[in-house]
């Protein structure tokens, strides 16, 4: 896996394998910033694979020459589906470009930051949005009081109406025939 890094400087893994990698790659990518041939004879007893060393001194080496450790940063991805292992990414810090190129903002703004947050509200520091959410929350409820009571008004005036309905008397009589059987001609 050490190789596969330094090969690829970003590989996929679960996160128990990627803290060990870290602590396996960590020294040598260390005693990589030194190019001499003890430094590429412990590289390679390290590693076995001669491609991989050379890559290490060649590229990986310079770019780290000026940081004094961290080498690598994990990123977690969540859980894989078949086992639910936890799965990451390991990378070599100076060789994600995405994130040197974020680098350059985040750094702008420098300054101490406050635990307490914003000023202390006061009834002269209320801001307008406040006011205005407020505003229209009690008018919402307002609207809302509104409805509810024409809605019990008219459930009673139902309920009155099915009442006198239900009090009238049936009525037995056949109703008449606006014409009398006798007169058909």
């Amino acid at each position: 896996m050490a190789v596969s890094l330094i090969m690829h400087k970003r590989i996929k893994t679960t996160t128990a394998k990627a803290k060990a990698l870290r602590g396996f790659i960590e020294p040598i990518l260390t005693r990589s910033k030194e190019d001499s041939t003890h430094a590429r004879r412990l590289a390679f007893n390290y590693l076995q694979d001669k491609n991989a060393v050379t890559e290490l001194f060649k590229e990986v080496s310079p770019k780290i020459a000026d940081r004094p450790g961290g080498y690598t940063r994990i990123l977690k991805l969540g859980t894989r589906p078949g086992d639910a292992a936890e799965i990451c990414y390991i990378e070599l810090v100076d060789f994600n470009e995405a994130m040197l190129a974020g680098a350059g903002v985040a750094e702008t703004k420098t300054g101490r930051r406050s635990r307490r947050g914003t000023k202390k509200k006061t009834e002269e520091g209320i801001s307008k949005k406040t006011k205005a959410a407020g505003e229209a929350k009690s008018e919402t409820q307002a609207e809302a009081g509104k409805e509810a009571g024409a809605k019990v008004k008219d459930k009673s005036a139902a309920r009155t109406k099915v009442k006198k309905e239900a009090e009238k008397p049936e009525s037995t009589e056949k109703p008449e025939n606006p014409q009398p059987a006798d007169e058909i001609t």
